[in-house]
């Protein structure tokens, strides 16, 4: 199966200098793929020449005039900026040049430039930030992270449906299970948005697993957590910050003398396969699930690596139909009520 991907290379922290060389190292490892590279052609030529990549012929640069800020207000870059990298990028999903976008640019703006693009699926109210997290059986998806502050009963019930197809096409589950994060087990915790989707999602036919507390995550209770975005985005900024303080320590600790940085030569092999599992760069790539396309969101300060890892997960969209698949179920779910 060929596809391709377009690419808005101007976004995130670092553009071209970290969106090419992530595209080409993708680019090599599937011949399937080819790429719409987006941004200022001018510097994405450069830049190409510069990798030795000029003459690749699965690449193909797509100009566009304008970046949008990382800190520039959505309705800014939705009205003002209609010729920005990431309106381009996502105007070529619509136009069906590409079948799935990735950009590491303003969250905010993508996902406003996303939904007034390409509109939302049948049955769906909100997009949803969906992503992986690590826990002690491989991994677990979790959405919403950050675009739905405020959220009924309905979209959380919304988030489960889309989340458990995701799991379905990504990882071949045929019926994934689904936790609703709560303060407590018990179905009588939670304000009335939660318990409201937990009766829905009980109801439903998804495998609904019921109330999941915060430690669930990490042990991998269930292949879904379903959450609002300001939950979700606390956790998962949380869950960064507590990576990155576990290596502040073990570095400071293995510093500490002599003897100690004679015991890190030993224990390194150990201490590099940890930090591999706990690596948030491996987990890169948010999908805006609810959207009539594929759209992935790249963390801002990825570096080459991680955001090669985004463009992987949209390509695992594209290669397991993932709009057909949350479009289909949508459709049961309006025939069962």
């Amino acid at each position: 199966m060929s596809y391709t991907l377009a690419i808005d290379c101007m976004g995130g922290d670092h553009g071209p200098s970290v969106t090419l060389p992530a595209s080409l190292a993708y680019l090599r490892r599937d011949p399937d793929c080819s790429l719409l590279l987006v941004g200022l052609q001018d510097v994405l030529h450069a830049e190409l020449k510069r990798l030795g990549a000029d003459r690749e012929p699965r690449l193909s640069v797509v100009h566009a005039s304008e970046v949008v800020g990382m800190d520039e207000p959505p309705a800014q870059a939705l009205r003002g900026k209609k010729d920005s990298s990431m309106r381009v990028a996502i105007d070529l999903v619509k136009e069906g040049r590409a079948q799935a976008a990735v950009s590491a640019g303003n969250t905010g703006a993508l996902m406003a430039i996303s939904k007034f693009v390409l509109k939302m699926l049948p049955g769906i109210d909100r997009p949803a930030i969906a992503s992986i997290l690590p826990t002690v059986k491989g991994h677990t998806y979790v959405l919403d992270l950050g675009a739905n502050v405020d959220c009924t009963s309905e979209h959380l019930y919304q988030f489960g449906l889309m989340g458990a197809m995701l799991v379905s096409a990504l990882e071949s589950r045929e019926r994934p299970s689904v936790g609703l994060l709560n303060i407590g087990e018990e179905e009588i915790k939670g304000n009335e948005a939660v318990k409201g989707a937990a009766e829905l999602l009980r109801a439903s036919d998804l495998n609904f697993h019921g109330n999941v507390e915060g430690n669930d995550i990490y042990k991998g209770t269930t292949d879904v957590v379903v959450c609002d975005g300001f939950v979700g985005n606390v956790a998962l900024k949380t869950s960064e910050g507590l990576a990155q303080m576990i290596g502040t320590f073990l570095r400071e600790e293995f510093s500490r003398g002599p003897l100690r940085k004679l015991m890190y030569i030993v224990a390194r092999p150990v201490i590099a396969a940890f930090r591999n599992r706990v690596d948030h760069r491996r987990y890169n790539g948010a999908s805006l699930l609810g959207l009539r396309g594929v759209v992935v969101k790249s963390h801002g300060s990825s570096d080459a690596y991680g955001f090669e890892q985004a463009v992987a997960r949209a390509a695992d969209a594209v290669r397991n139909d993932l709009i057909a698949r949350i479009t289909q179920c949508m459709k049961r779910t309006e025939v069962a009520a």
